[in-house]
């Protein structure tokens, strides 16, 4: 049989707000999977879906179906008549060729990509561990060339990058029979060529590795944001015991509240502006005058989609992080949309923050 593998994304082409593919394609990848093609239909074209299937029905071992919840009944009984065969309890349907996995958004749903891609491999008798890289501030050009030289000396081991906002997860996934002195040596190329970018060589997210090192060294932080809008702390109240090193967070958007909350000087906002360097460093200032914490973050910059009235460009962030001893500021001018600003400055802020406590 062709051991070749599709996932069929039946999605609302209107909405555009069907992503799903991205975790079923990352969960399949980690157990050392991989789809030799992704197909997308619309889910209300009886046509389309029909000439999708003909498509690819018999051409591959497996075919994993992924389609809103809204439309999950009639998708399950149209691929039943099509295949002439019924799905199990696990809503898993072969005709001897072919197996069909079906499995929609909805956080309840009974087969969840995980579970497919567990099932395809224990069937195929597929071996893999995994090693994880976290890290934030990563060039693509540069993350391209360090999996490059790691391919090179342990050409076995398959890289999967997901990236979020700057924060990237590099999964390392490897079989058994790959040598442990080739993946030593691909492990220590690989975290020497992004040594500075690094956070954590394992699967947790940046506000956990925070919350250890807050742990570790025995210290409280206290936050103070503007544009992120309180995007910072909640990456830290989202740990669970964070309550144990976190003090406070402050949304002080309007310069009277960066005054009135912070003791930022009236002067150095009406001369710099919001967004600046010395209003950055007012901002973290104040919340370690307090006395209240050992570690503080803040936050300013203009996310868009138009500037404050200055000739400050879209995109411009300042980033400082402080403890009694001193307060560092951080310059960045980031490209995109509103969202992707914001999420990529708040990365930025946490990782900063690490990197302080380090």
């Amino acid at each position: 049989m062709n051991q070749k593998k599709c996932l069929v994304v039946f999605r609302n082409k209107k909405l555009k707000i069907f992503d799903r593919e991205n975790k079923c394609v990352s969960d399949f990848a980690s157990k050392g999977i991989y789809f030799d093609r992704i197909v997308y239909s619309a889910f209300d074209d009886t046509e389309e879906i029909t000439r999708c299937l003909n498509e690819i029905h018999g051409a591959y071992s497996d075919i994993v179906i992924l389609c809103p919840y809204v439309m999950y009944d009639s998708v399950k009984s149209f691929c039943e008549k099509f295949i002439d065969g019924q799905f199990d309890n696990f809503d898993v349907l072969t005709d001897g060729r072919t197996g069909v996995y079906l499995i929609s958004s909805d956080t309840d749903s009974r087969l969840k990509e995980s579970d497919v891609a567990s099932i395809i491999s224990k069937r195929d008798n597929i071996s893999h561990n995994s090693a994880y890289i976290k890290t934030v501030g990563v060039e693509p050009t540069a993350l391209v060339s360090a999996i490059s030289k790691a391919k090179e000396i342990c050409p076995e081991c398959d890289f999967n990058v997901s990236d979020s906002y700057s924060d990237c997860t590099i999964e390392i996934v490897y079989s058994d029979e790959v040598l442990k002195s080739d993946f030593d040596n691909m492990w220590r190329t690989l975290i020497g060529e992004l040594n500075e970018h690094i956070y954590a060589l394992e699967n947790i997210s940046l506000g956990e590795r925070l919350f250890q090192l807050l742990q570790l060294r025995r210290m409280k932080i206290s936050v103070a944001e503007s544009f992120t809008g309180g995007g910072v702390a909640k990456r830290l109240v989202e740990v669970p015991g964070i309550s144990e090193v976190y003090f406070e967070g402050l949304n002080t958007y309007s310069n009277e509240s960066k005054m009135k909350r912070l003791g930022v000087d009236e002067l150095i906002l009406k001369q710099y502006g919001a967004v600046s360097e010395q209003t950055a460093y007012g901002m973290a200032e104040g919340l370690l005058k307090t006395g209240d914490c050992n570690i503080a973050v803040a936050t300013t910059g203009i996310a868009g989609p138009k500037s404050d009235n200055t000739f400050k460009p879209v995109g411009l962030v300042y980033i400082a992080v402080g403890t009694e001893e001193s307060v560092s500021v951080y310059k960045y001018e980031l490209n995109g949309g509103r969202k992707k600003i914001t999420e990529t400055a708040i990365n930025l802020a946490l990782f900063h923050t690490f990197k302080k406590l380090k």
